[in-house]
């Protein structure tokens, strides 16, 4: 996308309105602050109205009558195996049963039945006796002194009103004291708060994007703007909203000041409003240019590193380190110039800027009305003057530190414009809960699919009933790993239906369908952290004596055992410090342990040497016993005993049965049969040591698609029959053929 075109999508996207949104999520924290940046000669005068709460509602005020309530309330206070509510508590309308009251007599306090007329007067004990002297009537009841440990069930209610005034007394003092302090924390909180939940919702959404989003979209890109492009929208609500904020309410008092001062000096200093506007505008409309072209810049070079970092290895096989280096430099070169640009702009514009009005402002205040003055012409006093002049010169101060924060406003808006542009491709809806573990019975019915425009799949019909053990063979870009991403449902054809337990699986959600399938790929991924948590990929249901067994059950305790720590062996980045063996045991353990109905091998053994792959082998036959499984392989030495066995060509099934049955066709898998194998059983049976036979890749051959037919024409028909007297002959010896 050229500059221009992403400046009109920045500005087509209501970023300011989103962030809003956003900050209402936390509106009570960017309140507080606010309110602590402003009221704090409030906080100073709170102090007395607090502790008339306190005092008039919490502790004199238990001397309220209480009355016996049905209702459930937290107010509610249990004593002698009864409920009783405050009266001053009750809901209008709820029913009031017997009284009860407490009444203080100097440092004691005493219980009566009923309720007292009035509190106010003299108050004796004597006897069992309270009486209650208020103009010359006398009051009297009959009381018990009530205990310290009955009194203070009665002030249970009261101690979390008491403790939240307190709480805001405390709080409101802080804010007299420290008012700077507060306001930066309090910012700084509710920004935190805000870029946590726009961060989490990014990467939330990066999880709920389809597939193909990430087939052209490199991860540095990515990661640039859920990390860098969120970091910088944190500024916009620091730096730039406590700037913004503190300035516009210092600068509407100090035009306050000015009009009680002086009405035509405070109108002309309304000029400098529109001039600030103005200045605004004009600076965001470049610095928005720039800002875009860094942000992109910066973007690119994330992702170069994750690339570079990544492909070190080849990088340094193959010597590209100059090529590479060079290729970042000028992405870092571009950044450089914008950089510069940005700051040139800056320093000519804000705080040389605001000197020059500032300047200007002052020469003709001292000019018009400064002259005057001298001159006792009696349009302001020498006293207004200097008020004034003081008075403007503080004006300067607030516009000085909001203009210092429009780059970084500028930044932070691009910058959520590119978070937001990322939040606003088309996710997949998320689905929760689950469905039963299905049989699976996989049908693919009439299934074309296309990533593009051309068909890779055309046509494709199978049925895998529960427990088969389904094989794809074909050479590469034949459609073996398309047909898993639409039985994974990465995808979705465009003609066709695709079947589970006769399920479409194009209205199951997509989370529960994948619930019960297991995948190893050829290049397994493995996180970092430990082989444990690698196979339950921290899941509760999979616990660590599952783990263990998983494992053992296909033998990776074989490879496994020569690591210090076991199961706790720490796992770096991708599994880089174990062998390819030992990686793809893990996985295997891993779709074991989840138990997959429908599991896909897709090349699970083509980078596994000889020796790993008996152990590799035996695994197999473990994760295939009880579920469907479909493998994917060029080796054909992994499918021999497959119940079914598809061969595709070009995106479309070409044969299909068993081996016994493709090898009596003497079709296309005869033939790839004959390239894997052939030579090696030839030279064995002349020499009469029949083996295992060489598990060569079909690619290996330098064969593929129309490629067959040429290499096997009449002309090979007697070297053909050679070979097919000897395949005959072979009898594998390994526990994967039987």
């Amino acid at each position: 996308m050229h500059i221009e075109q992403q400046e009109e999508a920045v500005k087509k996207r209501p970023v300011g309105k989103r962030l809003w949104q956003y900050a209402l999520h936390f509106k009570g924290s960017f309140i507080l602050a606010l309110l602590m940046l402003t009221l704090a000669v409030a906080a100073d005068l709170s102090g007395p109205f607090i502790a008339k709460a306190i005092i008039d509602r919490h502790i004199i005020g238990i001397e309220q009558p209480y009355y016996v309530t049905q209702t459930a309330s937290k107010d509610n206070v249990s004593f002698n195996d009864a409920t009783y509510k405050r009266a001053d508590r009750f809901e209008p309308g709820e029913t009031k049963g017997s009284a009860i009251q407490i009444l203080q007599v100097g440092k004691s306090f005493y219980l009566i039945s009923g309720e007292a007329p009035t509190t106010t007067g003299v108050r004796e004990y004597q006897d069992g006796t309270l009486k209650i002297t208020a103009k010359g009537q006398v009051w009297e009841a009959a009381a018990q002194p009530l205990p310290l440990s009955q009194l203070l069930v009665f002030y249970e209610p009261e101690i979390r009103g008491i403790l939240y005034w307190l709480g805001i007394y405390i709080l409101l003092l802080a804010v007299s004291i420290v008012m700077s302090f507060g306001k930066i924390l309090g910012l700084q909180t509710a920004a935190n708060k805000v870029i946590r939940k726009l961060r989490g919702d990014v990467y939330a959404h990066v999880q709920r994007l389809p597939i193909p989003y990430f087939d052209n979209l490199p991860a540095g890109k990515v990661v640039s703007r859920i990390t860098n492009d969120t970091e910088a929208v944190k500024d916009l609500f620091v730096a730039v909203l406590s700037n913004f904020t503190s300035g516009i309410i210092t600068i509407a008092g100090i035009y306050v000041a000015l009009f009680i001062l002086d009405t035509k000096l405070a109108l002309f200093c309304m000029v400098l409003v529109p001039l600030i506007l103005v200045w605004i505008v004009l600076y965001r409309r470049i610095a928005t240019k720039y800002n875009i072209v860094i942000r992109s810049r910066l973007s690119s070079i994330n992702a170069i590193i994750n690339e570079s970092i990544q492909g070190m290895p080849v990088i340094r096989a193959f010597r590209r380190e100059k090529e590479t280096m060079d290729e970042f430099e000028k992405l870092n070169e571009d950044y450089l110039t914008y950089s510069n640009k940005m700051l040139s702009l800056n320093a000519y514009t804000s705080h040389n800027l605001v000197n020059v009005l500032r300047n200007v402002a002052f020469a003709f205040v001292l000019w018009y009305f400064g002259g005057a003055s001298l001159s006792a012409s009696g349009i302001v006093t020498l006293g207004v003057l200097y008020a004034f002049t003081d008075l403007l010169s503080r004006l300067f101060q607030p516009l000085t530190g909001m203009v210092n924060q429009l780059a970084t406003l500028d930044q932070s808006i691009v910058s959520a414009g590119r978070v937001f542009e990322l939040m606003d491709e088309q996710g997949e809806e998320r689905h929760d809960g689950s469905m039963p573990r299905y049989k699976g019975h996989v049908e693919f019915d009439q299934v074309s699919f296309a990533y593009k425009e051309d068909f890779v799949l055309k046509n494709i019909n199978f049925e895998a009933k529960p427990g088969q053990t389904v094989a794809l063979v074909g050479h590469t870009g034949s459609g073996k790993s398309s047909i898993m991403n639409l039985l994974f449902r990465f995808y979705d054809p465009q003609q066709g239906e695709i079947r589970i337990d006769g399920n479409v699986i194009r209205d199951i959600p997509k989370q529960w369908l994948r619930q019960h399938m297991g995948i190893v790929l050829q290049d397994p991924y493995l996180f970092t952290g430990t082989i444990e948590s690698n196979v339950s990929l921290g899941d509760p249901r999979i616990s660590r004596k599952k783990v263990e067994a998983s494992l053992n059950a296909v033998g990776a305790d074989r490879v496994l055992k020569t690591l210090t720590k076991g199961l706790d062996e720490p796992v770096v980045e991708k599994g880089s410090t174990l062998s390819a063996g030992q990686r793809q045991l893990i996985s295997f353990a891993r779709a074991l342990a989840f138990e997959p109905s429908i599991l896909i091998l897709d090349e699970a053994t083509a980078n596994i040497d000889t020796e790993t792959e008996a152990i590799i082998q035996e695994a197999l036959e473990v994760l295939k016993r009880g579920r469907t499984t479909f493998i994917i392989a060029h080796r054909l030495s992994t499918i021999r005993s497959a119940d079914l066995i598809l061969v595709l060509h070009r995106g479309e099934i070409v044969e299909r049965g068993s081996h016994e049955e493709l090898m009596a066709m003497e079709g296309r898998y005869f033939r790839m049969y004959q390239l894997q194998f052939g030579a090696q059983v030839e030279n064995q049976a002349q020499s009469g040591q029949i083996g295992e036979p060489s598990f060569a890749p079909l690619e290996d051959a330098g064969l593929e698609g129309d490629e067959f037919e040429h290499n096997t024409d009449a002309s090979n028909e007697e070297h053909t029959k050679k070979k097919r007297a000897a395949i005959a002959q072979a009898k594998p010896a390994s526990a994967a053929y039987k």
